[in-house]
């Protein structure tokens, strides 16, 4: 069971479009929204977990041209943040200033976010504590997982709240901005050497 732990929390903790992007809208437009956008984060990787854990996710993500949409979808969103990021001058925003993303735009990210569907399968995939006793398993599963990815995403809303709130100097916001979108298309590469893989 502490291994499983253990790999939760390396995995959740490590920057991806959900982490990356929860910080982003806690700097971009507060904490109410930030707590929203969560909200839907939380739904999404949770509705992700159980289709991993069930069995659905490797039926539907079997079929390649379901698995490629997907991938293109993701990649598509995690440039578009990117750019967002880099182009956003001196202003720290990961996203649209005009309106907030909220519960709904959390769950998208995650039914589309090819890291959610990785960190799932080695999840369930892999890390037996219970062998004989596989529902009350992934019961705990999911227990052990919401332990540790409710309060990692709040520590990284917390973040940009925080980024928020600084006076930063110009300069200091767009090595920020830079930094975050290098992030977010490293992202990107390795989904895409992750589905070359897959394929190949």
């Amino acid at each position: 069971m502490l291994p499983f732990a253990a790999a939760v929390f390396f995995l959740i903790v490590t920057p991806g479009p959900g982490v990356l992007s929860i910080a982003g809208v806690g700097s971009g437009f507060g904490v109410a929204a930030g707590n929203r956008y969560l909200i839907g984060l939380w739904i999404g990787n949770n509705a992700v977990a159980a289709m991993v854990a069930s069995g659905l996710a490797a039926i539907v993500l079997a079929e390649p041209t379901v698995r490629a949409v997907l991938l293109y979808l993701s990649v598509a969103y995690l440039f578009y943040l990117a750019a967002r990021i880099a182009l956003a001058g001196s202003d720290i925003a990961f996203v649209e200033k005009e309106k907030a993303p909220g519960i709904l735009n959390g769950v998208t990210l995650q039914l589309i976010n090819p890291k959610a569907y990785a960190v799932h399968t080695t999840l369930f995939g892999g890390f037996a504590f219970l062998p004989a006793q596989p529902l009350a398993e992934i019961g705990l599963k999911f227990l052990i997982m919401n332990a540790i990815w409710i309060p990692l995403h709040y520590l990284w809303l917390g973040a940009g709240v925080t980024l928020r709130r600084l006076d930063l100097a110009p300069r200091t916001h767009r090595a920020i901005n830079i930094l975050m979108a290098l992030s977010m298309l490293a992202v990107v590469v390795l989904a895409l050497l992750a589905q070359k893989d897959a394929i190949g």
